[in-house]
């Protein structure tokens, strides 16, 4: 494997190493959703929540769209395919406990 290919991965699953954004990410694989509802949802301050928004935005994670004067929050195209992945390989997976697969 390449190295650039090791940076890559590190950097992108670094972004989802902290609960914080794994909370964003499974919540907004329901729906987009604004700054506010999110904040509202996880009992979270805006500016923590701005700062996780950032991060997921800058591995291109999450997606934003300004409506107004809302800044509508979404999943990336690109992220979706990887979460279905990891939902199929925790339904099948029976050798980790902490992936969620059966034994």
């Amino acid at each position: 494997m390449r190295k650039s290919n090791n940076k890559t991965y590190h950097v992108f699953f670094s972004k989802l190493s902290n609960p914080l954004r794994i909370n964003i990410i499974s919540i907004l694989k329901e729906k987009p959703k604004s700054v506010n509802q999110l904040s509202e949802e996880l009992n979270i301050e805006q500016s923590k929540l701005s700062h996780a928004l950032r991060e997921l935005r800058a591995c291109h994670i999450v997606k934003v769209e300004q409506k107004g004067k809302q800044r509508i929050y979404g999943l990336s195209k690109t992220i979706l395919p990887i979460l279905r992945l990891i939902d199929c390989h925790s339904k099948g997976c029976s050798k980790c406990k902490g992936c969620g697969g059966r034994k």
